[in-house]
C-alpha cells in the first residue's frame, strides 16, 4: 500500500536480488581478500570481477579507469580532496583553484574544509555563469602552465533533476570552457551519485577524471557502499599521506619507510573492502539487466512518469485560477538528455502563499505516501529556485532552523521544499496516486475538473493499460494519459472528502479571533472556574489510556505514565504509526497489589510486576525515544510471546531503568529551578500533554460538519492522548498561558504540540481516518497544534503529590502570546 517516490533518496531493491545474493552466500564461503586460501581467493576474484563489471556498465575498461570501493559517494569525495595533486597558495608556482558549482551536494561543497587546510582557494560557480561563459582558448604562454585545477559539477542536480552538458568535461579538459580564467591545467569531477540512479554513463565518450558513486542510489542494496571511478591518466599523481591494512608493498615499524602497493585501487583501499557488499553488486547488475533491460530504458520509463506528472502538476487551479504548486525547475520536462525524473515544489493556498513541507509531508503520510521535503542537502539550488539570501540562512539558523528539521516556514517564507523522484520500479499508478492526493487535499470536486478538462490532452478516458509503460514500449515516450473524472469518483477512498487544510475565510477569522483572543485576566475574579475534568496516563508508549480520577505525580510526570514500551526485534520503538493495534493494548495499574495488568481482546490478561527487576538476569539495553537515548532493560520471554502473539509480529517490552532515568533522558528547560535538568520517562517531548474541552467542542464542531456524521466528544479527547484534561470558558485560551498550578503543583508551559497522524486513528477500533488532521490543519489556519507540553519541578519530598480530578487550574498569562514549538526535529505527538 506505499506509494514510494523518493528515489532519488534510495532505490528500492528487488526481491530477486535479495535471494540471488542470500543462495550465493549459502553456496560459496568467501574468506578476507587479504588472506592466501582458497576461500580467500574466491572473495578476490570475485571482487575483480565485479570491477569489471562496474566498468562495464559505464563503457569503459581497466586500461582507461580504475575502481577504489569505498563506503560511498561522500568517502570517494573526501578522497580527491585529500589526494589531488594541489599546490597551495605562497609557492613560486601558480597555485591551483577549487572550483564547484554552486547546485552541488553538501558532500561537493565539503571538500572546501579540506582544500582550505591545505591553503587552496575555493570558488563557488552559479550554473548561470558556466552556461554564459565563452568558449575560447588561453593564450598560447598561459597554456603551457601545469599547474593543477579542479572542477566539480553534478551530472544531474538532486534538487531539481536538471542534467549539466557533459560535454562540459571534455570542454574544460581541453582549453575551449573555463570556469574561471586562470593559467592550468583543469581536471573534472564529475558527481554521477544522483545520474547513474537513472541514466546511462558512458565514460568511454565523456572521460571526466573522477567519477565518484554509491551503488545503493541503483540497487536499493547494498547501502554504505560506493566507489571513485579514477580516470588513470590522472591516477599516478594522486597523493597519499596515510596508509593501511593491504595498501603497503612494504613498511617498516621501526623506521619511516613505506612503499606503496603498486595498483592504484590497492593503494587507496585502506584495510579490508566491504568483500560481500562488493559481491552483492554483481547480483545487482544481473537482476537490474533482467528486469529493465538496462539504463537507456530505464531513463526513458522514468522520464515518462516524470513529464506526466510535471504536466498535470504544472496545470492543477484553484477555482479563482491560481496555481496549485510552484514548481522548482530549469527545463519543461520536455527532453530526458536535459531533465531526470525529480519533481522540485512547494504547495501553494487560494492566495499564492506557500503551504510549509512538513504540513504536506504530513498529509502525504496520511496517504501512505512517501516523499522528500527540506533543502536535500543542496543549499546552493535550494537558495537559488527558493530565492533565500545568505542573510535569510543566517537569520533562520538564529530562528532555531537547521538543515533536516521540520521548521518549514519562518517569518511565511519557506526554508525549503518537496521532492518526488521515480525510479525503475516506479508505476504509472504511482503518479496517479500522487496527482489525486494533491487534488483530493486541495481542490474541492468542482475544481477537479478545471486541469482534466482543459488543460491536459485528453487521450484515453480510461485507465491506461498495464503495459502502457511497461520496458517493451519504452523505445517511445508514453503519451500523457488522462484521468477521467469517473475514475477520480471511483476513487472515492480518496476523493469523496473535499478537503481544504484551510477553511472558508470567514470561519477561519472567526477561529483565528479565538485563537488569538488575549484579553484573558491573569486572576478570574469572578469568572468561571478552571478545572480538572480528566486524568489519563499511559504505561505502555503508545498503547490505550488507563483513565484515573486521583493519581500519585512523581519526578518524570504521572507516576509509571509510559515506563514501558514495546519495541520490534531490532530493538526499535513501536509507535501506533507503524502498529495501530497497540492502541487496542489495555494496560491498567494496581498500586495496592503493586502490579501492572495487560488486557487485548481474545488475550488472557497479562501481570508484570511494578517492582523493578534489578537481578543480575536483567538485560540492561539502550534504546532510543526520538532524539532521547533512555537506559531500559527487558520484561522477559513470557510476555514478549504474549505481545508478538496478539500484533502478529517478533516484538518485546522493555522498561526504563530507574537508576539511569535522570542521567539518560533529560530535557533542560528555561525558568524551572533555574534550569534544573528535568527527567523525563518514555515520552517524546515533556512529562505531560494538556488539552481543554472547550477547544476539543470546537474542533468537534468543524470535524463533525466536514465528515456529515456525529462525532462524540469523548472519542475525539481520546484521539488527543493527553494527560490531563481541563475545561476553561475560551477555546484555545490555553495557548497563551506561561504557567499554570494545580493545587500544590506548578507546571511550566513549554510550547504547543504539533500533531502527527496517531490523532488519525480511533483508539477504541484501531482504524485509520485521514480526516482528522486534514480538518485539524484547516481549522487552525494550516497549523497542527493542538494542547500544551507541560513540565514541573522536581518534587523536594520523598512523598509524592497528587493529581485529582476537579482540582482548580489557575493560569498565568505569558508576555508574549505566540507560543514557540520545543526545538526538536523530531514530530511531536504524545505517544
Amino acid at each position: 500500500g506505499i506509494t514510494y517516490l523518493d528515489h532519488a533518496g534510495s532505490a528500492l531493491f528487488p526481491e530477486s536480488l535479495l535471494k540471488a545474493f542470500t543462495d550465493d552466500l549459502r553456496n560459496n564461503v568467501y574468506g578476507n581478500p587479504h588472506s592466501q586460501n582458497i576461500s580467500s581467493k574466491l572473495t578476490y576474484d570475485t571482487i575483480e570481477h565485479v570491477r569489471y563489471r562496474i566498468l562495464q556498465h559505464f563503457n569503459t575498461t581497466a586500461e582507461d579507469y580504475t575502481i577504489i570501493f569505498t563506503s560511498g559517494c561522500t568517502a570517494a569525495l573526501k578522497l580527491v580532496a585529500e589526494a589531488f595533486p594541489w599546490i597551495p597558495e605562497g609557492t613560486k608556482q601558480p597555485s591551483s583553484r577549487f572550483c564547484y558549482l554552486t547546485d552541488s551536494h553538501t558532500s561537493v561543497v565539503g571538500m572546501r574544509g579540506i582544500t582550505a587546510s591545505m591553503n587552496v582557494l575555493s570558488v563557488p560557480i552559479t550554473p548561470k555563469e558556466m552556461l554564459l561563459s565563452e568558449k575560447n582558448r588561453l593564450p598560447a604562454e598561459e597554456q603551457n602552465c601545469t599547474t593543477p585545477h579542479l572542477f566539480s559539477y553534478p551530472a544531474q542536480s538532486n534538487f531539481s533533476g536538471t542534467k549539466y552538458p557533459l560535454s562540459w568535461i571534455q570542454d574544460i579538459k581541453s582549453g575551449k570552457l573555463h570556469p574561471i580564467k586562470i593559467p592550468g591545467k583543469w581536471f573534472v569531477l564529475l558527481d554521477a551519485a544522483s545520474y547513474v540512479s537513472s541514466s546511462p554513463l558512458d565514460l568511454g565518450v565523456h572521460q571526466a577524471d573522477f567519477i565518484p558513486i554509491s551503488f545503493y542510489k541503483i540497487f536499493g542494496f547494498p547501502t554504505g557502499l560506493g566507489a571513485l571511478l579514477v580516470n588513470n591518466r590522472i591516477a599516478p599523481l594522486l597523493r597519499k599521506t596515510y596508509f593501511g591494512g593491504g595498501t603497503a608493498a612494504a613498511y617498516l615499524a621501526g623506521e619511516d619507510f613505506y612503499f606503496p602497493r603498486k595498483s592504484i585501487a590497492e593503494r587507496f583501499e585502506d584495510g579490508t573492502v566491504s568483500f560481500l557488499d562488493i559481491i552483492a553488486l554483481k547480483h545487482g547488475f544481473d537482476v537490474l539487466e533482467k528486469l529493465t533491460g538496462g539504463m537507456e530504458k530505464i531513463k526513458e520509463h522514468t522520464f515518462a512518469l516524470a513529464h506526466y506528472t510535471y504536466t498535470v502538476l504544472s496545470t492543477l487551479k484553484y477555482a479563482n485560477g491560481a496555481p496549485v504548486v510552484r514548481i522548482y525547475s530549469d527545463t519543461d520536462f520536455s527532453n530526458p538528455d536535459v531533465q531526470g525524473p525529480i519533481i522540485n515544489f512547494n504547495v501553494l493556498d487560494e492566495n499564492g502563499e506557500v503551504i510549509g513541507f512538513s504540513q504536506v509531508d504530513k498529509m502525504a503520510s496520511l496517504y501512505n505516501i512517501h516523499v522528500r521535503t527540506g533543502c536535500f542537502c543542496n543549499t546552493g539550488a535550494c537558495q537559488m529556485h527558493l530565492g533565500i539570501s545568505n542573510e535569510d540562512i543566517q537569520r533562520n539558523l538564529q530562528a532555531g532552523h537547521v538543515c533536516g528539521d521540520d521548521i518549514d516556514l519562518v517569518d511565511g517564507r519557506p526554508t525549503g521544499s518537496v521532492r518526488i523522484s521515480f525510479g525503475y520500479m516506479s508505476s504509472f499508478e504511482d503518479a496517479q496516486t500522487f496527482l489525486k492526493f494533491i487534488i483530493a487535499t486541495r481542490l474541492s470536486k468542482s475544481d477537479t475538473e478545471i486541469p482534466f478538462q482543459s488543460s491536459v490532452t485528453k487521450l484515453a478516458t480510461e485507465s491506461v493499460p498495464d503495459d502502457h509503460l511497461s520496458f517493451n514500449n519504452a523505445d517511445k515516450l508514453s503519451p500523457i494519459p488522462h484521468i477521467s473524472d469517473r475514475e477520480l469518483r471511483n476513487h472515492s477512498s480518496v476523493t469523496q472528502t473535499t478537503v481544504n487544510w484551510q477553511p472558508p475565510e470567514a470561519e477561519a477569522e472567526s477561529i483565528r479571533a479565538a485563537v488569538s483572543e488575549t484579553a484573558v485576566p491573569t486572576c478570574r475574579r469572578g469568572g468561571k472556574p478552571i478545572t480538572v475534568t480528566n486524568i489519563y496516563l499511559y504505561p505502555i508508549k503508545s498503547c490505550s489510556a488507563f483513565e484515573v480520577t486521583e493519581w500519585p505525580v512523581g519526578n518524570q510526570g504521572l507516576l509509571y505514565d509510559r515506563n514501558w514500551m514495546v519495541v520490534n526485534q531490532n530493538g526499535v520503538c513501536m509507535t501506533q504509526k507503524q502498529e495501530p493495534r497497540l492502541c487496542l493494548v489495555n494496560p491498567s495499574i494496581d498500586l495496592k497489589q503493586k502490579i501492572m495488568v495487560i488486557r487485548a481482546e481474545g488475550m488472557d490478561p497479562m501481570s508484570v510486576s511494578l517492582e523493578e527487576n534489578t537481578g543480575k538476569e536483567a538485560v540492561i539495553c539502550e534504546s532510543k525515544v526520538c532524539s532521547h537515548r533512555v537506559k531500559t532493560y527487558d520484561c522477559g520471554e513470557r510476555i514478549a510471546g504474549w505481545f508478538s502473539l496478539f500484533l502478529g509480529r517478533p516484538c518485546r517490552l522493555i522498561r526504563q531503568s530507574s537508576d539511569m532515568k535522570n542521567r539518560s533522558h533529560q530535557k533542560n528547560t528555561k525558568g524551572l529551578a533555574s534550569a534544573a535538568n528535568i527527567s523525563l520517562s518514555l515520552v517524546n517531548e515533556a512529562q505531560y500533554l494538556l488539552i481543554n474541552v472547550a477547544s476539543i467542542l470546537q474542533l468537534k464542531e468543524h470535524i463533525s460538519a466536514r465528515l456529515e456524521e456525529p462525532l462524540e466528544i469523548d472519542e475525539l479527547i481520546r484521539r488527543f492522548r493527553a494527560n490531563i484534561v481541563i475545561s476553561a470558558p475560551e477555546s484555545f485560551e490555553e495557548e497563551e498561558w506561561a504557567e499554570i498550578s494545580i493545587g500544590a503543583l506548578r507546571f511550566q508551559v513549554v510550547g504547543p504540540c504539533s500533531r502527527c497522524q496517531i490523532i488519525c486513528i480511533d483508539q477504541q477500533s484501531g482504524e485509520r481516518n485521514k480526516e482528522f488532521l486534514q480538518s485539524l490543519s484547516a481549522a487552525r489556519g494550516r497549523k497542527t497544534n493542538f494542547g500544551i507540553y507541560l513540565m514541573n519541578q522536581p518534587l523536594c519530598s520523598s512523598f509524592p503529590d497528587i493529581l485529582s480530578v476537579g482540582s482548580q487550574v489557575l493560569p498565568v498569562l505569558k508576555e508574549n502570546t505566540e507560543i514557540q514549538p520545543p526545538t526538536s526535529s523530531e514530530e511531536k505527538c504524545s505517544g
